[in-house]
């Protein structure tokens, strides 16, 4: 499955917003990932989460974070859940309002955990 998450930082609202979109249309599959578009991905869902509790779980560390953004609507796997705090604590670190897209291909989660 290739997923892209948006991360996006609004200060002015105390807010996080992380967006989850995957590609589910059949006919996407053989496409080479650098060739997909905004609109090959479907939106899934969205998680709204207060700065304040963000700001407090990155003080505490990678695994408390992780904790807090994992919900029951966004639960991704371990790299990718890693990757998206880092990205989180990437934004919380910045003096701006921000965002950061990430995409995933679970081809490439596979291709690094066997040996060649």
């Amino acid at each position: 499955m290739r997923q892209k998450y948006v991360i996006s930082r609004d200060d002015a609202k105390n807010k996080l917003k992380i967006r989850e979109y995957a590609i589910i249309d059949k006919n996407l599959k053989k496409v080479a990932s650098s060739m997909l578009q905004k609109g090959s991905f479907s939106f899934l869902c969205e998680e709204t989460y207060e700065s304040e509790i963000i700001v407090s779980s990155i003080s505490k560390g990678m695994n408390a974070l992780v904790a807090i953004l994992r919900t029951h609507n966004i639960f991704p796997i371990e790299p990718y859940a890693t990757k998206i705090a880092e990205s989180v604590t990437a934004l919380y670190n910045s003096s701006e309002d921000n965002s950061v897209e990430l995409f995933f291909d679970d081809v490439d989660l596979v291709s690094a955990l066997v040996p060649g």
